[in-house]
């Protein structure tokens, strides 16, 4: 590496290096950030705290398909099923999944406690 140190007129020592080899540092350290985000992502989805998702499920939410039908789909619930754990009628749960109705908050916290997933999940 070629580098100059300087001190500045209040003593502090500075090192000066050539832009490319800035650069590349740079690089180096974001690359390192990187590789810690997918380390902790590996404990987490080791320790249950994150799922992986098939293709067909992201690309169904990519597309706007209802997100609250679509995790229930892949939970393998019937709306009924699903009504019946969160606590609400089975025909508003249909309302919400066909957009003809708005959930609450209080009512997508109940949804998603009942899938099994966050909040963020589930409304996005």
């Amino acid at each position: 590496m070629n580098q100059q140190v300087i001190t500045t007129p209040k003593g502090e020592r500075m090192v000066i290096l050539p832009e490319a080899e800035y650069l590349r540092l740079l690089e180096a350290f974001e690359d390192s950030e990187d590789l810690e985000s997918v380390r902790g992502f590996k404990e987490r989805l080791a320790a249950s705290e994150e799922e992986l998702l098939p293709a067909a499920m992201v690309d169904a939410i990519l597309e706007g398909q209802n997100r609250a039908r679509v995790w229930r789909e892949h939970r393998g619930l019937t709306a009924a099923a699903l009504a019946k754990q969160a606590g609400i009628a089975s025909a508003y749960l249909s309302q919400i999944e066909t957009g003809k109705r708005e959930g609450t908050v209080e009512t997508y916290r109940k949804l998603a406690a009942a899938l099994g997933i966050t909040l963020d999940d589930l409304i996005g």
